[in-house]
């Protein structure tokens, strides 16, 4: 096979449309950010107002709008604007990350030829980051696809210069538009990779001249010209406010402190990067060699240069998440495969010892890491459930086997066997983890359970209103509508005294001697409809949350 074909681009992208389908519908929204997505799309269809992104009453200030309309089109299109389902809202996800596996099998293919394109897109497939937010209606998978599209803009001039060819106007509108998308997706953050990428290309080589091809002259306009409407409009709207917030706050304030709980020091994505990466981590340690030698050949020191500056500002900011260096990982992908393919077979050892020993430990790791993966499943649903799934338990029967082969090929020097047969590990495990377990960890779906007591039990079909003391998770707030309420005992004792027809009230057990004490006081009568017990995984705590209502019992 001398280069890919529309037929392999074809196969890539409905290989992962497929992988990525398992749990998309079953699973419940995820807390926490998840449902705050999936609720303020939801009342920017109702409101039809596109501008001022709203989660309740509060203003959602965060990041620009586009992944909002992303999610509204997608639940537009589907004519789900009336129900809770969430499948529709992470259909852009589903469709970012089939995009990015293609573009990543391309870029791998443009530089080291298809075999290492299609090994790098099954690669950063089945990592375990990519498999997680690939089914999540968040925003880094849509993110990913931006910087690719960047990338391959940057990439085609990048290479036009090396063959001395001409570069197509088609490559500069392409970057300039992804820019601007990117940043109506995230904000600046676009533009670490975007121009960390040929800034770093230009201290390495000392030249600059191949950036021209990309018409910077005229090409700023065009990114400015997709955010900038957006961006007068809600800056008139919130009067300013979203500026001193998204970037003042959201974004500078990561730089300077860990938000919300996520402050960790540097090399925290490299620690992580073992299990984010998954099962391909361990064949990225083992290419460290090949991409050290060959650091000053152009494919490679562009692959680095896209890596390297992205990971520098990650690592340094405060506040960290694995996600936050996913931009990354399709040029890992690529180099690990490009190193896969050249070992062809015989792969070697490290020379010193040390080296040697940190591999065997990482490896030692990475089989840990895979075991845990592939029994988690049936040990979750025995733990938490009482349930010895059948199903669950091919999981390990299926995988477990191709992992020690993998295993048993790196040390007999075959590389590129041992990845497949972790790729196929991955598959196995991702999917029966994500059909046939996590749907069925009801312990820790309450939001969903209580939702459908709520829905068991509402006095006034449309109008009914939910107020919840002890649960406050956007998941409950998005199965329940924006009606809900999310206030203290005593107001919802209050609330049910005012709507003693149509309202309902979500009471824990911590809450309850105050709620019940307060409704005595209002002389209200109240009765309990049922409850519901479960873990918030949020939290780590357990909770038993009963349902309310006016009325003698």
């Amino acid at each position: 096979m001398t280069r890919l074909t529309l037929r392999h681009y074809i196969l890539v992208a409905l290989s992962v449309f497929v992988l990525f389908l398992p749990g998309r519908a079953a699973m419940p929204p995820l807390d926490r950010d998840e449902p705050r997505y999936m609720e303020a799309t939801a009342q920017m269809l109702h409101s039809g107002n596109y501008v001022d992104v709203r989660f309740l009453d509060q203003p959602r200030y965060l990041q620009p709008a586009g992944i909002y309309w992303l999610e509204a089109a997608a639940v537009r299109l589907t004519g789900m604007e009336d129900s809770h389902a969430v499948w529709p809202y992470r259909i852009p996800s589903l469709l970012a990350v089939t995009a990015a596996a293609v573009l990543t099998a391309w870029i791998g293919a443009a530089l080291f030829g298809p075999t290492c394109g299609l090994l790098a897109a099954a690669l950063l497939a089945v990592s375990v980051l990519m498999t997680a937010e690939g089914r999540m209606a968040t925003i880094d998978t849509t993110l990913l696809l931006s910087v690719l599209l960047v990338q391959c803009g940057l990439l085609r001039a990048y290479l036009d210069r090396e063959r001395d060819l001409a570069t197509p106007l088609a490559a500069a509108l392409l970057y300039w538009t992804a820019l601007g998308c990117g940043l109506m997706l995230k904000g600046p953050v676009v533009l670490v990779p975007g121009f960390g990428t040929p800034l770093a290309l230009a201290l390495v080589e000392r030249r600059i001249d191949w950036w021209h091809r990309l018409r910077p002259a005229w090409g700023w306009l065009l990114m400015l010209a997709i955010v900038l409407p957006w961006c007068i409009a809600i800056g008139v709207i919130s009067h300013g406010d979203f500026f001193s917030r998204a970037v003042g706050h959201n974004f500078l304030g990561k730089v300077a402190s860990g938000q919300e709980t996520h402050g960790l020091p540097p090399g925290y994505h490299l620690a992580v990067f073992a299990i984010a990466f998954w099962p391909g981590s361990i064949f990225a340690a083992m290419s460290l060699p090949f991409i050290w030698a060959r650091r000053f050949e152009p494919h490679v020191r562009y692959l680095l240069c896209w890596i390297i500056p992205h990971w520098l500002v990650f690592e340094a900011i405060a506040t960290k998440l694995p996600h936050y260096v996913l931009p990354t990982y399709p040029a890992i992908a690529i180099l690990t495969a490009a190193a896969i393919v050249s070992f062809s077979g015989q792969w070697e050892w490290p020379r010193a010892l040390w080296a040697r020993g940190l591999l065997a430990a990482y490896g030692l790791i990475w089989f840990t890491l895979g075991s845990v993966l592939a029994f988690a499943g049936p040990v979750l649903l025995w733990r938490m459930e009482g349930v010895l799934s059948p199903a669950a338990l091919l999981i390990p029967i299926g995988a477990l086997p191709l992992l020690v082969l993998s295993g048993y090929l790196i040390l007999h020097r075959d590389a590129l066997y041992a990845a497949m047969a972790a790729i196929a590990a991955a598959v196995i495990i991702h999917v029966g983890l994500f059909s046939t377990v996590i749907p069925r960890l009801q312990t820790i779906w309450l939001s969903p359970r209580l939702a459908a007591l709520v829905d068991a039990h509402r006095p006034c079909a449309r109008n009914t209103v939910v107020a919840s003391t002890s649960n406050s998770e956007p998941s409950l707030v998005f199965l329940l509508g924006e009606t809900t309420r999310l206030i203290g005992p005593d107001a919802a004792a209050d609330f049910l005294q005012q709507d003693q027809k149509c309202g309902l009230a979500l009471v824990g057990t911590r809450d309850l001697e105050t709620f019940t004490a307060r409704a005595q006081h209002d002389g209200l009568e109240i009765r309990e409809l049922g409850q519901q017990t479960g873990l918030n995984y949020s939290t780590g705590k357990y909770l038993t949350i009963g349902l309310y209502a006016a009325g003698k019992p």
